[in-house]
């Protein structure tokens, strides 16, 4: 084989740690953000943390802008109908800098987006009246408390036993996860090494009739019908038709399940008006008693993203609160020499560098986000202004090409971010949606739809609730061509219940 050499021109997309990183902080959340930063800021002795202070003088480190600019970049706001370019980057000032790459074209000081005029934060106020504990502490599980209640009750030892067994036995909603003569067997085993005397299933049924005599209502019952007979039986006794709820709830509770009111009635010996009122007696009880108390906190969510409308028009405001505002030390920078190669030196550079990087990634994601969120919000004004209904089909094509972005990139900035609207806060993947041809040749949202599918059932008879087929027939006269299955779909992800389920006396 003869050697020889060839020439060859190629191209080939490398990614580099930069550009690495900006993705990496671009599909972050809002909690993982401010972890990622909280760790640069441990890791890196260059980063600091920008405090806010009146009257004071910009640092050595801080840019110098435009007033123009810098007010625009202060707020983080953009109105959607006047879209500008990204600002230039500023050369940096300082001698530190001529060493340090500009490898991504955005502004390099984070303090440069959120001054100090930012909203103060959203907290109550000090003689706020609201319940502080309930916020702060943790939730207290249902074990805790109806083992806080067994310690208040005289029991003796061999029944403490019992009852202890039985309450490790509830589940989370408060019924229990075995039955009487399982945990029976159990504890006969169990206290039979200990004790002569045997253990009979009435004392098992007497300690449980204790328990289930604590708070909340209902609890520890072996079944939904037990359940609702316990706290039926905690109710005023000369509550009226409250013998025809326990006989309900205690014998007939697969037919009210499927609504057969007609059967219910001729079995029970009830007219239409007390059968309506035995009803409402037993939905007026708590199926899930332990679902009232739960060692879960709560999640809050925090948006990114703020909309409101001025004057008329759409305004689009990053939340400046989503994260710690930092920026690069100006001490330890000005201590960076250009011509010393020491190890120290070293150090210093890199560590400096990596800063700018950081930086230049988190003002990337920033200018990225609100790009996004103010081009969804020029396409869905009607859903800001009339809700749901007014949804318009979007898919991430349509964003990609109007920010000129890859449609990745779209998907990553869309995910876990949330938008506060007048409507609420929603993520802004919900925003977009399919859509559904209509008789006049346009399309429809299939969350439109969904609202659509709402509104209908919300505003149906309860004796003669909507079918899919009739839903699908209302719609057609909208205009809207929808299959039966299709609103069988949306329904059941609506959480909406079929027609024969949602039938109730009126």
């Amino acid at each position: 084989m003869k050697q020889s050499l060839q020439l060859k021109l190629g191209q080939q997309l490398t990614m580099t740690p930069q550009l690495q990183q900006a993705i990496r902080l671009l599909q972050l959340s809002t909690l993982d953000l401010q972890q990622e930063i909280q760790e640069a800021l441990e890791s890196n002795p260059m980063l600091e943390v920008t405090e806010s202070e009146e009257g004071g003088e910009p640092s050595q480190g801080e840019q110098q802008q435009d007033p123009e600019q810098a007010q625009g970049l202060s707020t983080g706001e953009e109105d959607f109908s006047n879209k500008t370019e990204a600002p230039a980057d500023p050369s940096p000032e300082g001698e530190w800098a001529e060493s340090i790459p500009q490898d991504l074209p955005v502004d390099t000081d984070w303090d440069a987006v959120y001054q100090n005029n930012a909203p103060a934060s959203s907290g109550p106020a000090p003689d706020d009246d609201s319940d502080f504990e309930s916020r702060r502490s943790s939730g207290e599980s249902l074990q805790d408390h109806l083992l806080w209640q067994l310690n208040l009750t005289p029991m003796g030892d061999r029944d403490r036993v019992i009852a202890l067994t039985i309450i490790d036995a509830v589940q989370t909603n408060g019924l229990l996860d075995s039955s009487v003569e399982e945990l029976h067997a159990g504890l006969a085993e169990q206290l039979g090494e200990e004790d002569e005397d045997p253990l009979e299933l009435d004392e098992v049924m007497a300690v449980l009739h204790r328990v289930q005599q604590f708070d909340p209502a209902g609890v520890a019952a072996q079944d939904l019908s037990d359940c609702l007979l316990i706290q039926l039986r905690q109710l005023p006794q000369d509550l009226p038709l409250l013998a025809a709820a326990k006989t309900v709830a205690g014998e007939h509770l697969d037919l009210l399940g499927s609504r057969d009111y007609k059967t219910l009635m001729r079995r029970c010996k009830l007219k239409e008006p007390e059968l309506k009122t035995v009803i409402e007696i037993i939905q007026s009880l708590n199926p899930s008693p332990g679902d009232n108390i739960s060692a879960s906190t709560a999640e809050y969510v925090v948006p990114d993203v703020f909309v409101s409308k001025r004057e008329g028009r759409w305004m689009v405001q990053l939340n400046p609160e989503i994260a710690p505002k930092i920026r690069i030390n100006d001490n330890y920078a000005s201590l960076v020499k250009r011509a010393d190669n020491s190890s120290d030196n070293t150090f210093l550079r890199d560590n400096l560098q990596e800063a700018r990087w950081f930086l230049k990634s988190l003002q990337s994601r920033n200018e990225t986000l609100l790009k996004v969120a103010s081009c969804i919000v020029e396409k869905q004004q009607g859903f800001l202004d009339y809700g749901p209904e007014a949804m318009k089909p979007m898919i991430l094509h349509d964003i990609a090409d109007e920010v000129e972005m890859h449609e990745s990139t779209i998907s990553r900035v869309t995910t876990q971010k949330y938008m506060h609207t007048p409507q609420g806060i929603f993520e802004l993947k919900y925003f977009f949606s399919s859509h559904v041809a209509t008789n006049s040749g346009g399309e429809c949202s299939s969350t439109a739809i969904r609202a659509i599918i709402k509104k209908l059932v919300a505003a149906e008879n309860p004796k003669k609730p909507l079918s899919d087929n009739k839903i699908t027939q209302l719609l057609d006269e909208q205009g809207i061509k929808v299959a039966r299955r299709t609103i069988a779909k949306y329904r059941e992800s609506l959480n909406i219940p079929p027609s024969n389920e949602r039938k109730r006396l009126v």
